[in-house]
C-alpha cells in the first residue's frame, strides 16, 4: 500500500463517501491526463522520436487509469 501512496499520492487525499474531494482529484486526473495526452500525441507524429512519445503516451493512460481506478475505490471505502 506504501508503493501505491508513492506513485499515486492524489487518490488517497480523497475523504471517504465525500463527493466534493472526489470529483476534484477526478477532474484533476482527466484533465491533465488529456492534456499531457495530446502533447505526446502531438509529439508522436515526429518520424524519429515517435516510438518513445508512443510508449509515454501508453504509460500516461495507464497511470490515469489506475489512478481513476483508486479514486473510486477510495472513495467507496475500500482502499
Amino acid at each position: 500500500m506504501d508503493m501505491l501512496k508513492k506513485l499515486w499520492p492524489t487518490p488517497f487525499k480523497i475523504a471517504e463517501k465525500n463527493v466534493v474531494s472526489f470529483l476534484v482529484q477526478l477532474v484533476i486526473f482527466v484533465v491533465i491526463c488529456a492534456v499531457v495526452g495530446w502533447l505526446v500525441s502531438v509529439l508522436a507524429g515526429v518520424p524519429v522520436l515517435g516510438i518513445v512519445f508512443s510508449l509515454v503516451g501508453a504509460l500516461l493512460e495507464i497511470y490515469g487509469l489506475v489512478g481513476i481506478i483508486l479514486c473510486v475505490l477510495k472513495f467507496i471505502g475500500i482502499v
